[in-house]
């Protein structure tokens, strides 16, 4: 690191290190300016000062200083953070970039990242085996090894042919927890000057360390290849909102309670794209593992970051996880003295500033398909959820109710890094378990927590056996059910289901509920508290009104209702200080980050530049970017839609993240490849290579095409569910796949009409890469998420958005039309889309461009990001 504005750089005071005082820098532009900004504003703003060239410092600090959003300024941060499914396909990226270069006559070896990556495989374990399996997490290891040997084998090469990159192995745990526990430090230290530790990670969940007052993105693939690369990332000042926490707590409230609460009422501000800046005395007063289960569901609000200033709870979590003294004490010292610490922000100014009262927040759940879909048990019955109990006596005896829940997993980085949901979970099954209660046999249950150290600090309070009693033993540390890894059901309970088309459901306590994610026989889930998880498990079906009916019968047969189980607040708060300790996390991670590398039987990884791709591989392959189709111009010319799509389309409607069918496109793909299908795994673990993963495009079976209709039972036009397209100008309905490779053969440039909210969801890129590669060139929204759009510009793919007002039912589109987009491609600029329908007739629509900085025009106009990098490459090369 090569200080530039060395005028700002000065002592810290009881250390041996320097700092940069963005104080003075900013005061020095504006008298008394720092004390009113907000935190994230003043991270950032030490990021520029020592970042920045001179000559553009005061420009870019002016655009943090007077909030104006007319210059893009650039971030470089310190890290980057991946799990194994958009991590391994960035590295793929990179390694194809790599044949690119040398195919050109560069040097591949130079092709490395330049920002300190750490890999983290946590989302390719499935519970094949679930927790009231003897060894199930063995098991499920074994089952992980042998399903991803080739994914394995490609990240065990990167260890040592990119320099940068540290790997963490599988059976360890989730990349946000150990994030959380480990891996940020907070404040950083390099070249012996101290800063603020910020980072971009490949999962929306990133955020999770905006916890401890760490700037933390989640970006898609694409954008974490730029950051690594070296290059930075262009922005401009985000809308900061400041959320004020207002009372205290009710007794028996979780902190998923709390979030589930908060995300209703955050959507409902519509705080999109915006960060987030909790402050008040409920802030103040709530632990840093609660702190951690809000921030982690930022994307859940819509919005990009959702921080909490530093202050003494925080260095009360880093002692507690067994930080360094000496890390601890720098903390401490460095937010005091630039500004970053509680007491520091009290003048903090928002443009926004937005109320939300803890002691208004009851018992939740939320679903179906939404996180932001928020039901308070005690209303479960007036919401239609619980219903009417079904009588499963005489002929049905035996029988699985319909509503029945087939999977409860305690699961999920937003929960299990928060020791108070986890001790409440247990202590609930310690009480269920004295009055002899079990779960319902039908329902497929895991434990699987984001740290060893729950293990550790569970064994300790005695509640694992609890727990494991009711079939809550640890399946695995990964993420498991929260992103659709929830394994194969009983293939007996799996039949009744499709037999007597029942109603089947999850209850997890993660952070996503989409309709299809979780599993493809659970046809809703409801996300809920750890110890709502246990209980729901207890009643096995979600026709329950879980506050009121009873879970069973006491040995004098007396009703036991949750109320009866549920642990007190002082409880878990003794439990917790009694039994969570900083040697279980010392004991877990120091031994975790002595990194080494197993090569298994190929000691020929080491060291070689260029990977030796596995033709007959399904999970790695060399990437197409820079070759055929992708490689030529975009007309925009005469495109035809490839989807008519409404509102709220998520990444996994966009590109499927579960398990892989053998009637699907690619079911069908790896069947030919010889894959037995008891190995098929999930989509996500197939996104190395290009060939499985394309076939995923809109294979969401949940997903509605406007441009495909069936007749309803009343004779009314209704539009298909499932992966369904029109082939045009025929009018052929096909399955998605068929018209994606008719299109192909074609040629044929598509577009995708869309409305709001287009590409909510989990960070993935292989949503954007899956439309490029089946030749889609435009997207037409009402809105885009942010990730999403820009894995999109990353891809060479053209986002559009109708201007307010505007939608596809304005224009009556129907999918029969052909397009053409004309316009200079600059930032925000107006640009105007020719739709010509069937019969000739022209209509002009007016279109607002969503390349937002001049950096994107640049991304876009190489045809992406890899391409961007490339050009540059050979030409500092040349030079």
């Amino acid at each position: 690191m090569s200080p530039v504005n060395t005028q700002y750089r000065k002592p810290l005071s009881g250390t041996e290190l320097d700092f940069f005082d963005t104080e003075a820098a900013v005061n020095a532009i504006s008298p008394g300016a720092y004390a009113k900004l907000p935190y994230s504003s003043r991270v950032y703003a030490e990021n520029l000062v020592r970042r920045c060239s001179p000559e553009s410092l005061n420009d870019c600090l002016s655009q943090i200083i007077y909030r104006k959003r007319d210059l893009d300024f650039p971030w470089y941060p310190a890290r980057v953070v991946c799990h194994d499914i958009l991590g391994q396909t960035a590295l793929v990226d990179l390694a194809g970039l790599r044949d690119a270069i040398a195919e050109k006559g560069g040097d591949p070896s130079k092709v490395n990242p330049v920002v300190p990556t750490q890999l983290i495989v946590d989302h390719s374990l499935a519970v094949e085996h679930a927790g009231f399996e003897k060894d199930a997490f063995e098991k499920n290891r074994a089952i992980e090894d042998r399903r991803n040997e080739d994914r394995f084998h490609f990240i065990n090469w990167t260890k040592t042919a990119f320099k940068n990159i540290d790997v963490i192995q599988p059976g360890n745990g989730i990349m946000h927890q150990i994030n959380l526990e480990k891996m940020s430090p907070v404040i950083q230290v390099r070249d012996g000057i101290a800063f603020p530790d910020t980072l971009v990670g490949t999962d929306s969940h990133t955020p999770h360390v905006d916890a401890l007052g760490v700037i933390a993105i989640g970006v898609g693939g694409l954008e974490a290849e730029s950051v690594m690369l070296g290059r930075p990332s262009y922005m401009r000042l985000p809308d900061i909102v400041g959320v004020e926490l207002v009372g205290e707590r009710q007794s028996g409230i979780t902190a998923t309670d709390i979030v589930l609460a908060i995300t209703e009422f955050l959507r409902n501000e519509k705080v999109v794209s915006t960060y987030l800046e909790f402050f008040g005395e409920g802030a103040s007063n709530l632990t840093l593992g609660d702190r951690a289960t809000i921030s982690n569901m930022t994307p859940e609000f819509g919005a990009t970051a959702a921080m909490f200033y530093i202050d003494d709870k925080t260095i009360d979590y880093l002692k507690l996880t067994g930080r360094d003294d000496k890390q601890v004490k720098l903390v401490e010292t460095y937010a005091k003295q630039a500004g970053l610490w509680a007491d520091t922000l009290k003048e903090a100014e928002y443009e926004r500033v937005l109320r939300f009262d803890l002691s208004s927040v009851g018992r939740n759940i939320a679903g179906p398909s939404n996180p932001h879909r928020r039901v308070a048990t005690s209303d479960l019955a007036a919401k239609g959820i619980s219903g009417e109990l079904e009588d499963m006596s005489g002929d049905k005896a035996g029988l699985m109710p319909d509503g029945a829940c087939i999977i409860a997993a305690i699961t999920s980085c937003t929960n299990t890094s928060n020791p108070r949901n986890v001790i409440a979970a247990g202590l609930l099954a310690r009480n269920a378990n004295a009055k002899g209660l079990s779960r319902k046999p039908w329902v497929k249950t895991s434990l699987a927590p984001g740290s060893k150290a729950v293990q550790l600090y569970l064994e300790e309070a005695k509640l694992l056996p609890e727990l494991e009693a009711l079939g809550f033993g640890i399946v695995g540390f990964a993420c498991t059910t929260c992103n659709g890894m929830s394994g194969a059901l009983d293939p007996k309970i799996q039949q009744e289901v499709i037999d007597r088309d029942l109603y089947s459901t999850a209850v997890l306590s993660g952070n996503r509920n989409f309709d299809g994610r979780i599993h493809p026989y659970a046809k809703q889930a409801f996300l809920a508290s750890p110890p709502l998880v246990v209980a729901y498990a207890i009643a096995g079906t979600i026709r329950f009104d879980i506050e009121k009916d009873a879970l069973g019968q006491d040995s004098k047969g007396n009703d036991i209702l949750l109320k009866d189980l549920w642990p007190s607040d002082e409880e878990i708060d003794a439990v917790i200080s009694q039994s969570v300790k900083p040697e279980q996390f010392r004991q877990v991670y120091e031994p975790m980050f002595d990194i080494k590398v197993d090569y298994g039987t190929d000691n020929q990884l080491q060291n070689k530049p260029q990977y030796d791709w596995r033709p007959q591989s399904t999970y790695i392959r060399r990437p197409p970017y820079w070759e055929g189709a992708l490689a030529g111009e975009r007309t925009m010319k005469g495109m035809r839609p490839l989807a008519v799509l409404g509102d709220n389309i998520t990444t996994d409607h966009l590109s499927p993240s579960n398990a892989i069918m053998l009637d699907s496109a690619a079911g069908a793909y790896l069947y030919k490849m010889g894959l037995p299908e008891v190995d098929f795994n999930s989509y996500a673990t197939h996104r190395g290579d290009h060939l499985t993963a394309q076939r995923a495009t809109f294979a969401n079976p949940k997903l509605f095409n406007e441009m495909v209709t069936k007749l309803d039972s009343n004779g009314e036009v209704e539009v298909k569910q499932g992966s369904y397209a029109r082939i045009e100008p025929e009018g052929v309905e096909s399955r998605m796949w068929e018209a994606i490779e008719t299109y192909m053969e074609r040629k044929q440039p598509l577009i995708i009409i869309a409305g709001a909210d287009y590409g909510q969801g989990s960070s993935r890129d292989w949503a954007a890469k899956g439309v490029r590669l089946a030749g889609v060139e435009v997207i037409v929204a009402e809105g885009f998420e942010r990730i999403h759009r820009t894995n999109l510009v990353g891809m060479g793919v053209l986002p559009l958005e109708f201007i307010k007002g505007d939608n596809r039912h304005t224009y009556q589109i129907d999918g029969t039309e052909t397009y053409d987009v004309l316009g200079e491609r600059t930032p925000g600029a107006l640009l105007t889309v020719i739709m010509t329908r069937r019969n000739g007739e022209t209509v002009e629509i007016p279109v607002k461009c969503r390349l937002d900085t001049a950096e994107e025009v640049s991304i876009y106009e190489a045809g992406g990001i890899l391409q961007r990098f490339a050009q540059d490459f050979l030409e500092s090369s040349a030079g």
